[in-house]
């Protein structure tokens, strides 16, 4: 190998087990812009079956410099320029199996950008996603309480206002080939987990969101959703303080979202709930 070879790295492999502590120190880097890839190591560990997809590393000097996942999505971890066209090589050897690219806005924009002329032209690109966050303090509007932790008997109330929510955010149906038992069984895991919270009023839900994403360091709210019908109302700012102080209470000390920057209701209501920009997400949807 080369002097040039070795100051760059040693391409990319699949880490395992005893890769564990030093995918721990990448994703410790950063613990909100990390909190996706991170939640799914502290579940599963480096098992690929469990973990739902494989963790590509890249090493600089044998030190681990980087990690991108690999499943539904494909997602650079502390991912510089070296990084992602390693990544980029390995992703275009094995073909497009992710339905998004999602990650901090440099590094996923850059892996898009190698990987485009192989794969072809996305759905859309999402390049600047404001990433945002609470930092262990109370939301500075009036929660209401009539959002609650979904029970498990409410799962088929919550599944409509969910498959709404995801065709409204993505664009395409989330029910796929299997007639939405995939997507059911999602919902129904993170209502079992105490993750899934919900206004809901004479059988339909008014406001939800859920909580995707939990580490001992941060979690990640998703899914936030209020029926159109109510919109403009003031429900969403209430009902999301109500799901920050319920993250803050029971999953982490930092609360984060990120969200379409051209979503400027959005945006609006999570400054008035207390939420900060401190980076960009991207997404690049297939």
């Amino acid at each position: 190998m080369s002097v040039l070879s070795r100051v760059r790295g040693t391409g990319t492999r699949t880490l395992g087990a005893a890769d564990l502590a030093d995918v721990q120190g990448v994703l410790a880097r950063d613990p909100v812009a990390n909190v996706f890839v991170a939640s799914r190591v502290e579940a599963s560990g480096l098992d690929t079956w469990r973990l739902g997809g494989e963790l590509w590393g890249y090493h600089v000097n044998g030190r681990l410099d980087a990690v991108c996942y690999s499943g539904a999505n494909l997602v650079p971890v502390e991912a510089g320029p070296e990084a992602v066209r390693a990544f980029a090589d390995r992703a275009r050897r094995q073909g497009r199996r992710c339905s998004s690219i999602v990650g901090p806005a440099p590094s996923a924009v850059a892996l898009w950008e190698q990987l485009r002329p192989a794969w072809g032209p996305a759905r859309e690109v999402r390049a600047n996603q404001p990433l945002m966050v609470i930092r262990g303090s109370s939301p500075t509007v009036e929660p209401d309480f009539r959002v609650k932790p979904v029970t498990p008997d409410r799962i088929d109330v919550l599944l409509p206002a969910c498959i709404a929510m995801f065709t409204e955010e993505v664009g395409v149906s989330p029910l796929g080939d299997d007639n939405g038992n995939s997507y059911r069984a999602r919902v129904s895991e993170l209502v079992h987990a105490g993750r899934a919270f919900a206004w809901i009023e004479d059988g339909h839900v008014v406001f939800k969101a859920e909580i995707g994403a939990v580490t001992r360091d941060a979690c990640q709210i998703q899914g936030v959703w209020t029926h159109p019908a109510l919109r403009g109302r003031g429900i969403a700012a209430a009902g999301m303080s109500a799901v920050v102080e319920y993250a803050l209470r029971d999953f982490a000390s930092v609360v984060s979202l990120y969200v379409n920057d051209y979503n400027a209701p959005a945006r609006a209501v999570y400054r008035r709930v207390g939420f900060e920009e401190v980076g960009a997400f991207a997404s690049i949807l297939f």
